[in-house]
């Protein structure tokens, strides 16, 4: 019997023990090898009785595995560092807030009435300069106000207006993003009176601690401290009055050197304030013209002081305090504006009748000239009325034909003048046209009234003072004469009439071809150092007194004009790309200058409009 393997001493677990660098091999019933066909064959071999099953993959391992490589900071540490970053911001802050005890930190939050608490957004401290600010509440809702700092100098200049509306706009379509409106409604954008619900006016936003108020005393000292200047506005009746409910704040200061469009944005304000019931101001701080007061009389006051001036705001409109100004003229009187006053049923001049009327209503309240000038044009009025009476016995009066002619840095809408001018013979040529309109059968029996047309005549306004002595205008009278603009010719002639402005005769300069920007921002100034002062931004320069006394002599001797052609003329000829000649419309009345069609526009054929923005 061959001998047999005796393997009761052996155990199953060391049969599986082998050094770490020794592979074990599978035997050949799991290799799918064919087991040997007999014991005595050669291939036979003992490792199919030997297999044991790899380790369990639940038990230790018996060599200790290499550590995987880190590609980043465990969580653990990431919380660590988190915490200790918003640990020292915290302390920072409160250091800061405690070192800082004058500096206001408007992130707490504030009540509302309805129990809404707000904070800034993205913000710890408020702007030291005018911008609109966006807020919100802890539920997400925000609202947006304007920031004006109370110490702010008023008014704000013409670029800080315009750079408020702009960015007024941006806050509230902003706000409104947050609230998931992307734009209002069709009808709200063209609504001029369209009240936006996230708007949180000033006075409110300073009750409900957003903005820093300024009470009791304090008010006072702070409008005492600005520069602005409301005209015929006491100190002293601060505590007699209380404050304005509602206002509007005129800014008479521009970037235009002319002075119609000022004079028509200002009567159309007045207008508007007292259609909107409210209170209205005007500001002459900066206005290029000088004092309101010294061309004309103060503006009736209301019975109510002014509101703090960080209160006045440039937009929206339902702003409880608005302020008004030529910057920010496209805002208050722009195409909303022409949508809500224009009589859409028209086509005609009648579409304009609504704006008309507002403009109106600012004349006849502040176009009274001051004490001097006014008693002139009344009694120039009076004079050129009686030189076209006639004597008893005959049937009519004689026409005075008012010319407004404008030249300088001005050009009509006329195509073919554009680059030019109106040219003097159409002005003659229309004027004797009214003349025969009116008196070729105006007597009893419908014929020629020939006295009527001896007693007509033209009275000239212009900037230039070459029309003056035009062969066209030899015949005809000036609107006034208290004060001339000077030409070149005449001051060599050194004239002596004190009425003439001749202070540049040792500089040979005249105001031949009218009214230029350059030259009225340059009013005394030496020529010597003006090689580029065309561009030179001189609104910027502060002038000098005698600069003031110049700009005030031109804007008299300009509202003279308008006063004496819109009161003493019959009709009136004007190219309608001038100011002056809208003015003179507003003067003249509806009736006269629009029902009657004594209002006669050379200047293509265009309708009565008070702006063109």
């Amino acid at each position: 019997m061959p001998p047999t393997l005796d393997l009761s001493q052996s155990t199953h677990a060391k049969m599986i023990v082998s050094p770490p660098r020794l592979n074990l091999r599978r035997a050949a019933s799991y290799q799918h090898e064919k087991a040997p066909l007999s014991a005595t064959s050669s291939r036979f071999s003992f490792n199919h009785l030997m297999f044991s099953p790899p380790p369990s993959p639940g038990l230790p391992a018996l060599v200790p595995r290499p550590r995987k490589l880190s590609t980043g900071p465990r969580p653990s540490r990431v919380a660590r560092v988190v915490a200790w970053a918003i640990g020292l911001a915290l302390a920072v802050f409160v250091v800061r807030a405690v070192v800082q005890k004058n500096v206001r930190v408007p992130v707490v939050g504030w009540i509302l009435d309805d129990h809404e608490e707000y904070e800034m957004v993205g913000q710890y401290d408020l702007p030291d300069f005018p911008t609109p600010i966006a807020v919100t509440d802890r539920n997400g809702r925000s609202k947006w106000t304007v920031s004006i700092p109370p110490t702010y100098t008023f008014p704000l200049s013409v670029k800080e207006y315009s750079d408020v509306c702009l960015k007024c706009q941006e806050v509230a379509a902003h706000v409104r993003e947050l609230h998931g409106y992307a734009n209002p409604s069709q009808s709200a954008q063209t609504d001029y009176y369209y009240e936006d619900p996230y708007f949180l006016d000033v006075s409110d936003a300073e009750k409900r601690g957003l903005l820093p108020g300024v009470e009791g005393k304090a008010w006072k000292v702070t409008a005492q401290a600005q520069d602005g200047h409301l005209v015929g506005d006491r100190a002293d009746g601060l505590v007699d009055k209380s404050i304005c409910k509602t206002s509007l704040t005129f800014v008479l200061e521009s970037a235009d050197a002319g002075l119609g469009p000022t004079l028509m944005m200002l009567w159309m304000a007045y207008g508007l304030a007292q259609k909107e019931k409210r209170a209205f101001f005007i500001d002459d701080s900066r206005w290029a013209y000088g004092d309101y007061t010294a061309i004309f009389k103060a503006p009736p006051m209301p019975d109510c002081n002014p509101p703090p001036r960080h209160e006045m705001l440039p937009c929206p409109h339902n702003a409880r305090h608005l302020v008004v100004s030529a910057a920010t003229a496209s805002q208050t009187f722009g195409k909303n504006f022409n949508a809500q006053y224009e009589n859409s049923h028209r086509s005609n001049v009648d579409r304009e009748r609504p704006i008309y009327d507002l403009v109106r209503v600012g004349y006849e309240a502040l176009f009274h000239l001051n004490d001097e000038d006014q008693p002139y044009v009344e009694n120039r009025v009076k004079e050129l009325k009686a030189m076209a009476k006639v004597a008893e016995g005959n049937y009519n009066d004689g026409m005075i034909v008012g010319v407004h002619i404008r030249h300088g840095d001005l050009h009509p809408y006329e195509y073919q003048y554009n680059g030019a001018y109106i040219p003097l013979n159409l002005y003659l040529q229309r004027s004797r046209e009214l003349v025969e309109e009116i008196h070729n059968f105006s007597t009893p029996f419908g014929g020629e009234d020939l006295v009527a047309k001896q007693h007509s005549f033209a009275i000239v306004a212009s900037d230039d003072p070459d029309v003056y002595e035009s062969e066209e205008f030899t015949g005809s009278l000036r609107a006034q004469e208290q004060i001339k603009l000077a030409s070149k010719q005449h001051i060599q002639k050194a004239n002596p009439d004190k009425s003439v402005m001749h202070k540049f005769v040792d500089e040979t300069f005249g105001w031949e071809g009218g009214f230029f920007a350059s030259m009225f921002w340059n009013l005394g100034r030496s020529t010597l150092n003006n090689a580029n002062a065309a561009d030179e931004v001189q609104p910027t320069l502060k002038p000098s007194a005698e600069t003031m006394r110049l700009r005030g002599l031109i804007g008299r001797a300009y509202v003279m004009d308008l006063a004496v052609l819109g009161r003493a003329s019959d009709a009136v000829i004007c190219t309608m790309s001038a100011m002056g000649c809208r003015l003179i419309a507003v003067i003249m009345g509806w009736e006269k200058a629009m029902e009657e069609g004594k209002w006669v526009n050379i200047d293509g054929d265009f309708q009565w409009t008070a702006l063109s923005l």
